[in-house]
């Protein structure tokens, strides 16, 4: 029996660069929650982001934000990942070093940039809508560390394995959309974030369906009972999923004209 249904948003519901989530994703939502079925919204971006893309139907679903440092259900922390500090600064050189890479430092108050970049910061605070304080320095900041994260306009595919490389030992290094790679957490994930909500819900992981398309997806994907590939996922996201779509929001239509 289906009690819970987990879904990543970039690239998963939000598709083709969309920037608002489609009106059908909250009556459904609705229909979901009055058959028993609780939504998670399960994300590499921060809670007050999220709270604010789910607007209509905010205070009926949980979060996974931060790629599962922070996990929350009716405004309750649930469970936190955390990034040690020393290696926190030590990925701030890294990404300093790159020409064309912004780093963003996620805490629990907000998100921080130490970037002068105007095409960076509005894309921050214009397109994406983030909570976000552009401060001197990053190594001012003395919040502990949720997440990390680099942002190149010119895409992943050559910075994804330069960081990889160099950090694969202390940390988890995975893409999140077209333009960003994450550092997770190492006691963090979506898996674990989705295990904790539903561990505080009293629902087994068996009953319910995941949807993603990135490697920050991949724990979540394997946890869940049933769980999507979306059609245009990052290659090799298939594998660890049972099926693929092209629609979170057909899936779901699909269940509930089933129960």
């Amino acid at each position: 029996m289906i009690k819970y249904i987990a879904s990543d948003l970039d690239g998963t519901l939000l598709q083709n660069g969309a920037l608002e989530l489609s009106p059908r994703i909250f009556d459904l939502i609705l229909q979901l929650s009055q058959r028993g079925i609780h939504f998670i919204s399960a994300s590499g971006r921060q809670y007050s982001n999220q709270r604010l893309l789910f607007a209509p139907v905010k205070d009926e679903i949980s979060y996974i934000a931060e790629n599962g440092s922070l996990c929350l259900h009716n405004h309750e922390v649930i469970a936190r990942g955390l990034i040690e500090r020393d290696l926190g600064l030590r990925i701030v050189d890294a990404i300093r070093e790159l020409p064309g890479c912004h780093c963003l430092l996620s805490c629990e108050s907000r998100c921080y940039t130490d970037s002068t970049d105007p095409q960076f910061i509005w894309h921050m605070q214009n397109i994406l809508k983030y909570d976000m304080e552009i401060v001197k320095d990053l190594f001012d900041i003395n919040e502990p560390f949720l997440k990390m994260a680099v942002c190149d306009f010119k895409g992943t595919q050559d910075i994804s394995p330069l960081f990889s490389e160099r950090f694969k030992s202390e940390i988890k290094v995975a893409t999140s959309g077209n333009i960003w790679v994450d550092f997770i957490a190492p006691n963090a994930n979506k898996g674990t974030g989705l295990a904790a909500i539903l561990g505080h819900l009293g629902i087994s992981p068996q009953d319910g369906i995941a949807f993603g398309d990135q490697y920050n997806d991949v724990e979540m994907l394997k946890l869940a009972g049933i769980s999507y590939a979306m059609v245009n996922a990052a290659p090799g996201i298939a594998d660890y999923a049972d099926r693929t779509t092209a629609s979170v929001e057909d899936e779901l239509e699909k269940l509930l004209s089933e129960l």
